[in-house]
């Protein structure tokens, strides 16, 4: 089974290699099949939504259908009722249907000025876990936190993203934006080399994608289950050979906002569903 992995492995970092070295522009919008344009830039944020074929973008479309919204209904359930019968629920603060986490997600990661430190939604939630309900903070993909994440992302779908990256919170912007233009790992490939120069190009069964962050949680048919965004970037990493960090890291949070900032203007639309 692990040499499977490693054969799979392998075969994207050779893939990764194949582009980063062939690639010395930008390319289409997905669907166009014409050969890539000199200096082509990106003019239009695109969700990664459109680059997914029109069969997973119906999975997504359909709310009885999505996958995700399982975990969207865990974690309304959690979010009215606690983990535990001593455990203050999450709507005796902030309503039983969460409506008052309308565009929350939009604005997440943000600088708090309590712990000096960038918190993303899954960061919030174990932060007021442990000053309000005074209990320990869920572990990072854990299917409790997973699932009051969906519930909360999903409360922001179709918000337009809209995060603040100046004051205390331009640090970890710069550093986030540091770590997507910087090479690393064996195959030394950057970020940008697939979202930026390569869009629209196959790799292996996959389209590139501009690597938006608008669907996390989202769920990913190649696992078949729920993943945070911090679950795909350790993924590019060991794609690139490089080591991942753990899930939660100050480097994929900071790495979160500049994403965010990037996909500007484009909406929530939590639980995604993508290959």
């Amino acid at each position: 089974m692990s040499s499977n992995r490693n054969r799979g492995f392998t075969a994207v970092s050779l893939a990764l290699a194949i582009l980063g070295v062939s690639a010395a522009c930008e390319i289409p919008a997905p669907g166009v099949t014409s050969e890539p344009e000199p200096t082509r830039t990106l003019t239009q944020a695109l969700s990664g939504y459109e680059f997914q074929a029109e069969d997973t973008q119906a999975l997504q479309d359909d709310p009885f259908a999505n996958p995700g919204m399982l975990w969207v209904d865990q974690g309304q359930e959690l979010w009215r009722d606690g983990g535990s019968a001593d455990e203050t629920s999450c709507s005796s603060c902030h309503g039983k249907n969460g409506d008052s986490m309308r565009g929350v997600a939009a604005r997440y990661p943000a600088y708090d000025a309590e712990t000096e430190s960038l918190l993303n939604i899954e960061g919030r939630i174990n932060r007021c876990r442990e000053k309000y309900q005074q209990q320990s903070p869920y572990a990072y993909e854990s299917a409790e936190l997973l699932a009051l994440t969906a519930f909360v992302a999903h409360q922001s779908q179709g918000s337009p993203i809209d995060v603040f990256i100046d004051g205390p919170a331009r640090p970890f912007f710069e550093s986030g934006q540091s770590y997507f233009y910087e090479r690393r790992g064996q195959m030394n490939l950057a970020c940008h080399q697939c979202h930026e120069r390569n869009v629209g190009r196959m790799l292996r069964g996959d389209r590139l994608s501009q690597g938006q962050p608008t669907g996390y949680p989202a769920y990913r048919l190649e696992w078949q289950t729920l993943g945070s965004l911090h679950r795909r970037l350790r993924f590019c990493n060991v794609g690139v050979r490089a080591e991942p960090f753990p899930a939660g890291a100050p480097e994929y949070v900071n790495l979160e906002l500049f994403l965010a900032w990037r996909a500007r203007g484009l909406q929530v639309d939590a639980p995604a569903v993508r290959r």
